[in-house]
């Protein structure tokens, strides 16, 4: 019996995935959470009928928002996660030891139980000392909170839902000010290859762009995500992501990664002309230049 997981990218586009069998299955009071085993991604995370995550290529993912940042900043002690249930991005972190503290504030139990149990790999990510989980929702936990961290990374799902309040000005307004003066915010900026994905894609630049004085976008391939291909947001008060850079320093730390290296760092900053046009029509829309 052939067993399939299928999840629509638009009305006319389908992915599907041959399934071994269904590990869990949960439906917590954020979202719908399946668990699958298959034979070309390995285990992998829904929500809500949608891939979060999978065994096969998570690695991207949680690598291109962790070092990306850390090898711009100069100085990183204090991180906060907003999302992160699954503990990728914390496991990534935790290879700078300059870091004193990573915050995930992640509200679904459920979700980092799930993971926990079927993705020890990421999870592992919650075992340092350093890593303190924050069961609150990510814009409540941020107002109020003023100049206190060094990168703030959102690792949430997507614009609806339980997460649709990390999409917003506010948010970005708020992520702005929990930031110290040289802080960087690395966040997901969806896909624009479909069609009616842009209008998002462009309205999250134009927002991201009119809070801070630095945003620039960049890019990976990861397998799961619709069209393949996704990006990623990088917003600074100080730190450009290319000419703040310096390639030789984070060499030298000889972190084990498996997408990321400083030469990808360099190049996924450098986007097809499409996007280009979309960002530059984005910028043009919010009235300010960088």
């Amino acid at each position: 019996m052939n067993m399939w997981f299928s999840e629509l990218h638009t009305e006319n586009v389908k992915m599907s995935i041959r399934i071994n069998r269904q590990l869990f299955s949960a439906e917590s009071e954020y979202q719908r959470i399946d668990v699958f085993e298959s034979a070309e991604f390995g285990r992998f995370l829904t929500s809500n009928g949608n891939v979060i995550f999978s065994e096969a290529d998570e690695f991207i993912y949680n690598e291109m928002v962790a070092h990306v940042p850390m090898s711009v900043h100069p100085c990183v002690k204090k991180v906060l996660i907003i999302g992160g249930g699954d503990g990728g991005v914390a496991r990534e972190l935790t290879a700078y030891p300059e870091i004193e503290e990573i915050s995930v504030v992640e509200p679904d139990e459920v979700f980092i139980q799930a993971c926990r149990e079927f993705f020890p790999n990421a999870a592992k990510g919650f075992e340092d000392p350093r890593v303190n989980i924050i069961r609150k929702d990510g814009l409540r936990f941020l107002r109020g909170r003023k100049a206190d961290y060094d990168i703030i990374i959102v690792d949430s799902t997507d614009p609806f839902g339980h997460t649709e309040g990390l999409f917003t000005k506010e948010f970005y307004g708020s992520c702005y000010r929990a930031l110290k003066d040289d802080g960087i915010m690395v966040y997901q900026h969806g896909s624009p290859f479909f069609d009616e994905d842009e209008a998002a894609f462009c309205l999250m630049h134009r927002k991201v762009f009119q809070s801070f004085p630095i945003s620039r976008v960049y890019q990976a391939h990861i397998p799961t995500c619709p069209s393949g291909y996704w990006m990623f947001g990088f917003a600074s008060k100080k730190y450009h992501p290319i000419n703040d850079f310096i390639p030789l320093k984070w060499n030298a730390r000889e972190i084990k990664t498996q997408y990321y290296t400083t030469n990808l760092h360099l190049g996924s900053f450098m986007l097809p002309k499409y996007v280009e046009d979309l960002l530059n029509n984005a910028e043009d829309a919010a009235g300010k230049t960088n």
